[in-house]
């Protein structure tokens, strides 16, 4: 039976699934809309589109790294409320993303979504992603994650606050054992609690460097105390408020935050423990996901929340 733009804008209406998702439903129910939507009922995708536009900004970020230490993977799966961020269901279904982007192939979120869901091969991701908001009820998103590779060391991973912030750190190293690794522990630390843009000033981008050299020039020149200044002065001044900003934003040149001696740097710190146990250590980078960053966040009260659901 062919499946019509009307059947589509039936079931659509009758379940609140996706367009795409009906028309497959009823292509493989030929045609018959009761059959139809129990299909979309067993894939979990009756009901989840209903709850797409609902700002899903909490959430949590989850950190797994393989047991040869060697690959790594930190994923954020975000939520409606934090109530939910907390239930048991939405933390191991995180964990499961978790542990199938560790080893997937896939090059983004797209690609992702389509691959078999390694709990039930006749669901995709997306599929599986669908059927949970249907399970909590609640709109969810698999919202980004990013794997990590060390062949020549190891990952070392950091979750702070539940969830609310994840952190991966590559380090090189010929030693491996339980010094080096709470050193690596410790800058993951650093990196959750400093939130650094770059591993060492190298990486920083030339036109972000330019750019900030333009604008610290500026407020040097607007500054009465250095009116009349020579040029090599005033160049002098923006470079050495240049190199301060940049060790607020290069994780090696930070001040390490756990050290006795404030002026020691985490590039010093990680030096030290190489000294230490004969080895040859290198921080090669860092990813660092905190939940909801950059997301639109609901501001509903409370209470008006619960009486909307008891109505």
């Amino acid at each position: 039976m062919a499946v019509t733009a009307a059947m589509v804008k039936e079931l659509r209406e009758a379940t609140g699934a996706g367009m795409m998702d009906c028309k497959k439903a009823l292509a493989a129910t030929e045609g018959d809309m009761e059959k139809a939507i129990d299909f979309l009922r067993e894939k979990g995708l009756a009901g989840a589109q209903k709850k797409a536009g609902r700002i899903a900004a909490e959430g949590m970020v989850e950190a797994l790294v393989s047991e040869c230490g060697h690959d790594a993977v930190v994923v954020e799966v975000n939520a409606e409320t934090d109530f939910v961020a907390k239930n048991e269901k939405f933390r191991g279904y995180v964990a499961e993303v978790a542990k199938q982007a560790l080893t997937t192939g896939a090059a983004d979120l797209e690609a992702f979504f389509a691959e078999p869901w390694a709990g039930d091969t006749a669901l995709t991701v997306k599929e599986q992603l669908s059927s949970m908001i249907s399970i909590i009820g609640e709109n969810m998103n698999i919202r980004r994650f990013r794997q990590m590779h060390e062949e020549n060391g190891f990952i070392e991973s950091y979750i702070h606050a539940g969830g609310k912030i994840g952190v991966l750190v590559d380090i090189e190293s010929d030693v491996v054992n339980d010094a080096v690794h709470e050193m690596a522990k410790n800058i993951a630390m650093q990196v959750a609690a400093l939130k650094p843009l770059y591993t060492s000033d190298a990486e920083v981008d030339q036109a972000y460097l330019e750019k900030e050299r333009e604008i610290l020039a500026s407020q040097i020149a607007n500054d009465p105390k250095m009116a009349g200044k020579p040029e090599k002065v005033i160049q002098g001044a923006v470079q050495g408020r240049l190199a301060k900003e940049l060790k607020e934003i290069c994780l090696l040149d930070q001040a390490y935050v756990k050290a006795e001696d404030s002026k020691q740097t985490v590039a010093q710190y990680a030096a030290s423990v190489a000294k230490a146990n004969n080895a040859k250590i290198t921080v090669r980078g860092f990813v660092r996901y905190e939940t909801g960053e950059g997301l639109e966040h609901k501001s509903e009260n409370f209470a008006e929340e619960v009486a909307k659901q008891m109505k």
